[in-house]
């Protein structure tokens, strides 16, 4: 650690520095490659089949959600169905669009286990609107 020891130690940090997994994750891109969205805030796809998850404890319900087959790299994710009664106007084969729920580091957010999707629209309709009742669902 002498006077003429910067070259070394800057060249220690860079080294150590791989220990880190965030250092790690950043360098490597590894969020947009194992991202189902490829970095981007929204994507569309064909719904494949609905399922109701079932909450995690203290709570006990079942969550309306669906499976949907993205188009821009046919990947299968688990997508969330928010509102009430909503589920009744998602149908298989349907086009929808999903974006990220915003869970902390991009993980699930809330009592759903392993869903870090939801729904926002169907078929082009905005689905907050087709809840309350304001459109009708378009045909396809």
């Amino acid at each position: 650690m002498g006077i003429l020891a910067a070259r070394k130690m800057k060249k220690t940090r860079q080294k150590f520095r791989w220990s880190s997994g965030k250092y790690k994750v950043r360098a490597m891109n590894l969020k947009e490659k194992s991202d189902p969205l490829e970095g981007s805030s929204q994507a569309k796809g064909i719904v494949l089949e609905k399922v109701q998850l079932e909450a995690k404890q203290p709570n006990s319900a079942m969550r309306k959600c669906v499976r949907v087959q993205l188009i821009k790299n046919q990947r299968q994710v688990t997508a969330f169905v928010p509102g009430n009664l909503a589920s009744k106007f998602i149908d298989e084969h349907d086009e929808v669009i999903i974006e990220c729920i915003g869970g902390k580091q991009g993980r699930a957010k809330g009592d759903i286990p392993c869903v870090r999707f939801h729904v926002i629209k169907v078929n082009d309709q905005p689905l907050r609107m087709l809840v309350k009742g304001k459109i009708e669902k378009g045909r396809r």
